[in-house]
């Protein structure tokens, strides 16, 4: 047996959700800790965890890094006919 403490807030939670779903309190923070489990233990890839991150907050063009030289020619290029 594992005995836990929760803060204020955490407790609240967990009382209003097993009010909610009308469960005991055990049975809220017993399936929080199979999803926990069952995430921390993931066969995934870093890749495979993050990839619906990727390009989401960068300047949105998706060929920055593979034309990257032709957009410095184009701004030099661009400076030195004004």
């Amino acid at each position: 047996m594992t005995t836990v403490r929760l803060n204020k807030e955490l407790e609240d939670q967990v009382e209003a959700i097993a009010e909610t779903e009308q469960i005991t309190k055990s049975d809220v923070i017993k399936e929080a800790l199979v999803h926990y489990c069952n995430t921390y233990y993931s066969d995934k890839t870093p890749y495979e965890l993050g990839e619906n991150l990727f390009g989401q907050y960068g300047s949105g063009r998706k060929d920055g890094s593979t034309n990257y030289k032709n957009s410095i020619k184009k701004i030099i290029h661009e400076k030195r006919n004004h």
